[in-house]
């Protein structure tokens, strides 16, 4: 299985520990997030991975060379002038997965989140179900849902503070829940993502939902997750994986 770890944003919410290096090689516990995102895909058997990069180019692809890949095959996909977002990201590695002519599904994965989530479950989800993409989410508080209906099939999303819905599909139940940057995709969407330039993969999501695909929620409600976009909540990681 191969994967790619969404590693290019300027992470401004960590600041100053981002003024001189990139969002990935912030550390918990004197492990990379990079590292510790690396360690848990190898642990479920991927061993190709794409990282895209653009703050401090140089030092993610130094940093991976000079730990001799962590033992995998990792290749680097630079977006030099323009952060492309997560679908933009991805279209721009679609090469990544396309190049050996397979189906098998992929990962992708946020550098900016830790959790316990089980991917290998995960994938065997995934697997069994065949769908375009499945999503792991959460019940929990956040600033925007998806939505999914009774099945676990995107159906939408909600924008909280705004307190307002963008509807794909219409049936009789929508449950918002969380989503938690990890996702496994099957390469299929990579020859369908119409969009240019910089787009978040979400809106991929739901424009190919209202054409009837099908995009799955993987619940994790019982799994530990964090998203690093702050000091406060790289402390809390950092104290919940050094307990």
């Amino acid at each position: 299985m191969k994967a790619m770890v969404l590693a290019a944003g300027l992470g401004t919410r960590l600041g100053p520990l981002t003024n001189d290096r990139p969002k990935a090689l912030v550390e918990i516990n004197g492990r990379t997030l990079l590292e510790i995102i690396l360690t848990r895909l190898r642990a479920v058997g991927v061993y190709e991975v794409i990282v895209n990069v653009h703050h401090f180019a140089d030092m993610i692809a130094e940093y991976i060379r000079a730990r001799q890949d962590f033992g995998m095959r990792i290749e680097i996909s630079r977006e030099d002038e323009l952060l492309l977002d997560t679908g933009g990201g991805l279209k721009k590695a679609a090469w990544f997965f396309l190049q050996d002519g397979n189906n098998a599904p992929f990962l992708l994965h946020n550098v900016d989140v830790v959790s316990d989530i089980d991917l290998a479950q995960m994938a065997k989800f995934h697997h069994e179900r065949q769908p375009l993409a499945t999503l792991a989410v959460q019940q929990r508080a956040s600033s925007r849902y998806l939505l999914f209906d009774d099945n676990g099939v995107l159906s939408g999303r909600r924008f909280e503070k705004e307190q307002r819905d963008q509807i794909v599909r219409s049936p009789s139940f929508l449950e918002p829940l969380a989503f938690c940057g990890i996702h496994v995709i099957s390469p299929r969407l990579l020859t369908m993502m119409t969009e240019q330039g910089a787009f978040s993969i979400i809106e991929a999501y739901l424009r190919l939902a209202a054409a009837g695909e099908r995009m799955f929620a993987f619940r994790a409600d019982g799994s530990y997750w964090r998203d690093l976009g702050t000091i406060a909540s790289l402390k809390s990681a950092a104290a919940h994986l050094g307990s």
